[in-house]
């Protein structure tokens, strides 16, 4: 079997060749799985996303397996799309994506790979929040976090240990299944769309360490990175559960209109007049009707996604065939 460890990277050239050494001081561990599953060769690959700086050089002179360059900045959920093109394309049996700033301990790859090996995962993400605490993370940030996936644990009935670490591994099933329309970012709607298409997802405590004063290469702002994230989760959630998404707005909106309206009938029959409860009529009458407009699209927005189901098992296959020809 086949890992490769893909390294996302953006003007890195200080910390990218000591987080490759790592890298390969940690493939001296054995990658092997209970059940007998091995991995037999390990490559690390560098997706330079428009680096002004050395980090292309600077990788491929730190022993790089593949180093694929962008010739401008795209943002990391294009980059994300470039690692997984190539790690299909270089017949990945499983993909390693970790940080290229160092933060994370290469050696937790093992970790990370161990339930895929076992079959008990398609994708297993590290969790910075459970049993290991992550070091140094800003309070905004660990708050965000917790909030995100609290309510998209919610929404997709699955217990999301962390939402939006960066560190994963996924099978290769997983990686042909994926769906990425994303560039801002890809960490919350992989796992929304991989929920969305029942694949086993797991999350492994590591350790992590952030470093004091070094500025993110994804968030400029906090509020640019809110803004971002949530529109990228509402679309996410959106298409993968429409019914819960319109229904239940829709549903409470009804039996709100049917609460208002027993009240305006209880009004009514005690003195039989419309016009000093007129606006509570009205008032039911226009939630009912939106109400009913929300349940409508439900239903259009499930029919759509079981279109775009057909769709992307079109795509699947396609990309399966594609890559075992190669």
């Amino acid at each position: 079997m086949r890992l490769i460890v893909n390294i996302p990277a953006f003007n890195e050239q200080e910390k990218i060749g000591e987080t490759i050494k790592r890298i390969k001081d940690s493939f001296s561990l054995d990658f092997y799985s209970q059940k007998g599953s091995v991995i037999t060769e390990k490559l690390i690959q560098v997706v330079d996303d428009g680096s002004k700086d050395k980090t292309a050089e600077i990788s491929k002179n730190s022993g790089a397996n593949d180093v694929v360059s962008h010739t401008v900045n795209r943002g990391i959920g294009i980059t994300f799309k470039t690692a997984v093109e190539k790690a299909l394309g270089n017949k990945a049996d499983i993909m390693v994506n970790i940080d290229a700033d160092g933060q994370f301990d290469p050696k937790d790859i093992v970790k990370l790979i161990e339930p895929i090996l076992d079959g008990d995962a398609d994708m297993v993400s590290a969790d910075r929040f459970s049993d290991i605490k992550a070091k140094n993370m800003p309070k905004s940030k660990y708050h965000l976090n917790k909030l995100a996936a609290f309510i998209i644990s919610w929404f997709m009935n699955y217990d999301i240990k962390d939402l939006t670490c960066g560190f994963r591994a996924y099978s290769k099933e997983t990686l042909l299944r994926l769906n990425l329309p994303g560039n801002f970012t890809y960490t919350q709607e992989v796992i929304i769309d991989a929920l969305g298409k029942n694949l086993k997802l797991k999350w492994v405590p590591v350790e992590v360490t952030y470093f004091e004063n070094r500025k993110s290469r994804v968030v400029k702002s906090i509020w640019n990175y809110v803004n971002n994230s949530f529109r990228i989760i509402l679309k996410a959630i959106r298409d993968v559960r429409p019914m819960k998404f319109f229904g239940i707005p829709g549903i409470l909106m009804i039996l709100f209109s049917l609460g208002f309206l027993f009240y305006f009938f209880t009004m009514y029959f005690q003195d039989w007049k419309i016009t000093p409860y007129r606006n509570i009529l009205i008032f039911s009458i226009t939630l009912f009707l939106v109400g009913l407009q929300f349940f409508v699209f439900a239903l259009v927005a499930d029919m759509i996604k079981s279109s775009r189901k057909l769709t992307e098992d079109q795509m699947y296959q396609w990309k399966k065939d594609k890559y075992d020809k190669q």
